[in-house]
């Protein structure tokens, strides 16, 4: 917009402030020529002046808290259209260039003249100081009082009419912050409770809210010696001298110990032999019973039957007291070793009892029919359950460790799994044997894998998942599987076999390598049982013959 000057003339013009150093000698001219009246007779509050926060200027005690200023003397008035903006604000804006000590400061030009044309020079100083911008006129009234407020108190620092010292000038302007974009960084004092409550927490977790969370307490452990990290490192995982002779493995191929077992039957069927927890074997030799003492060797006959039958099957009960006897004529009975005298007999088989097996109390016998019976040892009506799931003899019966399951096996070539919670059928049955199925194991390590042996036409030994019921592993032997044993020591299972190898064979698990092969008995292996740490095993066979062999056979490799 055109300005034209008012008809009142001015004497003096004003000039922009200049920085320029002070001779010694020479008196320093005022700021603004001791006229801050058109400068800062806005920005005076009309009741009080508060105290400015961005201002650090020293206040002089005997300062005017409100200043009386006349108007200005100068009046504007253009050709062009009437705008809302007063020469008050214009000043307003044109004080808001802060020069800074240090820098080449600018003259602004002013002539009264037809119309006012600001310099280059001095617009482009406004555009890089970043003092005028449009979003000016946007601000909020709050922001126009902020800054009406610093400039009152700017006023009320200087000492107006008098000769104010430059250097005291220009560090006042130098300190002032007029740029209504800076944000007032406001400190809130916590209030009582909340420290309080913060000091509480960090002691009730033994927290030191002067240090830091993530701190060693007490401090990491250091090593004594030196650490070489190229012998760390750079160590073979094997020693290539020691490691022949330190995995290599000593077995025995001949027995500990040969015992005559006159009148062992030759029979498949038949479980004649058992190895107690107090360390005793008990064998069946036709009409007798036998207990052998491992630890002092000294061999007493338990009972003789009549003459009528013949002893089929013997079983220990699982604390070594007791041992349970089958007959030909199916009737069970259950001695006390110790007293040497029958405790109990229990009928129900018509014929004879070739497998047994205890589960605490309960004593499951195997009979010729197909039939399995479970007995409560305690009670006067001891059959308390008949499983009925085989047409054939059954001739291998094995509880679980734990009694959750009970595994069967018949001449009918197949394996039956049964759930200890429900007897009335097989949880599982297995027919891919193709003869008759004796050797059954547990494995120690993993309750639920089962190991099953069939017969002279079959000679697998198969592996079964009894929660899932899969088949998971078989074996081909090449000769009939007449038992089986797991390691307690090793992931091995130990295999007897009938015709016509009558060795005994170490298979490593889950791999089913066969690791060696022993020979054992000159006819086919018929029974075996392991001592009860695992580390001996004894075998009988049709030569009438009883091998015990010593832990360097079968420990090394079981």
């Amino acid at each position: 917009m055109p300005l034209t000057p008012s008809p009142r003339t001015r004497t003096n013009s004003i000039q922009q402030p200049d920085f320029s150093p002070v001779v010694q000698g020479e008196k320093p001219e005022s700021l603004f020529n001791n006229n801050y009246t058109p400068r800062f007779s806005r920005a005076i509050s009309k009741t009080s002046v508060r105290d400015s926060p961005k201002s650090n200027i020293a206040h002089v005690t005997n300062s005017p808290r409100r200043l009386n200023v006349p108007t200005s003397e100068y009046t504007l008035t253009g050709t062009g259209p009437a705008t809302k903006q007063t020469p008050g604000r214009a000043a307003r804006k044109e004080i808001s260039i802060r020069p800074r000590l240090g820098k080449t400061a600018f003259k602004a030009s002013y002539n009264a003249a037809d119309r006012f044309i600001p310099s280059r020079s001095a617009s482009e100083a406004i555009v890089n100081s970043g003092a005028v911008k449009i979003e000016h006129e946007q601000k909020s009234k709050s922001k126009k009082a902020e800054g009406s407020a610093v400039l009152a108190g700017a006023a009320s620092a200087f000492n107006i009419g008098g000769r104010a010292a430059h250097d005291d000038v220009a560090a006042a302007f130098e300190s002032l912050g007029l740029d209504d974009d800076e944000e007032v960084s406001s400190y809130t004092k916590p209030a009582p409770n909340a420290v309080a409550y913060e000091s509480s927490l960090a002691n009730a977790c033994g927290l030191n809210l002067g240090t830091r969370i993530l701190a060693f307490k007490p401090a990491a452990p250091e090593s004594s010696k030196p650490i070489d990290l190229r012998s760390q490192y750079n160590r073979p995982l094997k020693p290539a001298a020691a490691s022949a002779s330190q995995f290599r493995r000593r077995v025995l191929t001949a027995p500990e110990r040969v015992l005559d077992a006159p009148g062992l039957a030759d029979d498949y069927y038949l479980n004649l032999l058992d190895w107690s927890s107090g360390n005793q074997v008990a064998i069946g030799l036709e009409r007798n019973v036998y207990v052998w003492s491992a630890e002092s060797g000294t061999v007493n006959s338990l009972l003789e039957c009549s003459e009528d039958t013949t002893i089929t099957s013997v079983k220990w009960s699982g604390d070594g007291a007791y041992v349970g006897v089958g007959l030909g004529t199916g009737e069970v009975q259950v001695w006390d070793v110790e007293e040497g005298k029958k405790l109990r007999s229990m009928h129900g088989h018509d014929t004879r009892v070739g497998v047994m097996g205890w589960n605490k109390h309960i004593l499951s016998t195997g009979a010729r029919s197909g039939l399995v019976f479970n007995h409560d040892v305690r009670i006067a009506q001891h059959k308390i359950a008949e499983l009925n799931n085989h047409v054939g003899e059954v001739c291998g019966l094995e509880w679980r460790a734990d009694g959750a399951q009970l595994a069967t096996g018949g001449n009918d070539n197949l394996v039956s799994i049964w759930d200890a919670r429900s007897l009335d059928a097989p949880k599982f049955s297995k027919t891919n044997h193709r003869a008759a199925v004796k050797a059954l194991s547990w494995c120690p390590w993993q309750p639920n894998l089962l190991a099953t042996g069939g017969g002279s036409h079959d000679r697998h030994i198969h592996f079964w998942n009894t929660t899932t019921g899969a088949r998971v592993n078989s074996i081909d032997t090449g000769s009939q599987v007449t038992s089986l044993r797991w390691s307690s020591q090793y992931k091995e299972i130990a295999s007897t076999s009938g015709f016509p190898d009558n060795s005994i064979s170490l298979w490593s698990y889950p791999t089913l390598v066969k690791n060696i092969e022993i020979p054992a008995h000159e006819s086919r292996v018929l029974h075996s049982c392991l001592s009860p740490d695992g580390q001996m095993m004894a075998t009988a066979g049709k030569s009438c013959i009883l091998h015990q062999t010593t832990s360097c056979t079968i420990a090394n490799a079981i």
